[in-house]
């Protein structure tokens, strides 16, 4: 049975593996090496979700220039009941002059726009996919909140934002009673912890549930990569769609060292670990798995229903642990009363 989660500080529950729809309709250059799933197989990828509980959906605007939710939209018809919908906004979708960014005139017609290909009059979750410095703070959340207020938005989030535009945002809210952020979408996994250093103990701070985006590291974390065995070719991190930045080779590869070993102790595979591993963090509310095809996902949905050991979650620790830069590793010093994030409760 699939496990729920609360959402941040709000009462809203959310599964904790999540569909990512970046692969549908792969339209331009940049998406198409993400994936190509047309309609067809995108109702499947949602039929096979649906059966094992997987009942959120995340897609975004500039996914395929609109045609991730259009193909999702149609996907879901006549089951809107069934599912939750995510969906994000902020990054230039035309060559308007006003199609980018977090003004309420943006925010408002992306809204409409996203509700229109996606077929249904309300999402559960909206994301500001980036933070926009030229828009004050105040004019995005006024216009998010008046969303909320007109039934059109549920809950709200944010995705790839620093810790004071994170906090920022938060003690804005607070101060006139707006909807605040509740989740953040980011960037984590066993090879991009930084996360942890700032964003997580924020989150905690402040009640903001993790939804994590590339919890596979852009396909590193697939289980296809060994110090003898190349990079295959047609991977999203070849073709240039991979995301984070790069490894050190000997760093990577003693942790695939160690991923191979505990996957050879609990008969899963590696990626199945990884994803695990990420369900054990603090803060973690839903891990977005995304998938070029149906056999993509049925691997990352055997994910749950089992845990990591402590011993296991602690070996997977030390191998992923990199090298912090200032403040936080002035901070680690001071360990009695700034502990590491992980330690406590989630």
């Amino acid at each position: 049975m699939m496990e729920y989660r609360l959402l941040g500080g709000s009462g809203f529950r959310v599964p904790v593996l999540s569909l990512g729809t970046a692969t549908f309709g792969g339209g331009g250059d940049f998406f198409s090496k993400w994936g190509t799933s047309d309609l067809a197989e995108a109702t499947r990828m949602v039929d096979l979700c649906l059966d094992a509980g997987v009942t959120l959906f995340d897609t975004a605007d500039v996914y395929s220039t609109g045609l991730s939710e259009e193909i999702l939209g149609q996907a879901i018809q006549g089951r809107r009941d069934r599912l939750l919908l995510s969906t994000k906004s902020t990054f230039r979708m035309s060559d308007d002059p006003n199609d980018v960014g977090s003004s309420r005139f943006h925010i408002i017609r992306s809204v409409e726009a996203s509700l229109r290909r996606l077929g249904t009059d309300y999402v559960d979750i909206y994301t500001m996919h980036s933070f926009d410095a030229k828009t004050q703070v105040e004019e995005t959340l006024r216009a998010l909140d008046d969303l909320v207020s007109a039934g059109k938005v549920r809950y709200l989030a944010c995705s790839n934002f620093s810790g004071w535009h994170l906090m920022k945002s938060l003690a804005v809210s607070d101060r006139y009673g707006w909807s605040r952020y509740v989740a953040h979408q980011a960037y984590y996994s066993l090879v991009g912890r930084e996360y942890e250093w700032e964003l997580m103990p924020l989150a905690l701070d402040q009640k903001v549930g993790t939804l994590v985006w590339s919890p596979l590291a852009g396909g590193r974390l697939s289980g296809k990569f060994r110090r003898t065995n190349p990079m295959p070719d047609g991977t999203r991190i070849q073709q240039g769609g991979g995301e984070g930045p790069s490894l050190p080779a000997d760093w990577f590869y003693n942790l695939i060292d160690v991923l191979d070993a505990v996957a050879a102790q609990t008969g899963k595979s590696v990626a199945q670990v990884a994803l695990n591993w990420l369900l054990q963090r603090p803060t973690v509310a839903s891990v977005i798995i995304g998938a070029r095809n149906e056999e993509q996902l049925q691997q990352n949905l055997g994910a749950v229903g089992w845990n990591l050991s402590a011993e296991q979650v602690a070996r997977l620790d030390a191998a992923s642990e990199r090298e912090k830069t200032y403040p936080y590793w002035h901070q680690n010093g001071f360990h009695e009363r700034n502990p590491f994030p992980a330690a406590q409760p989630r």
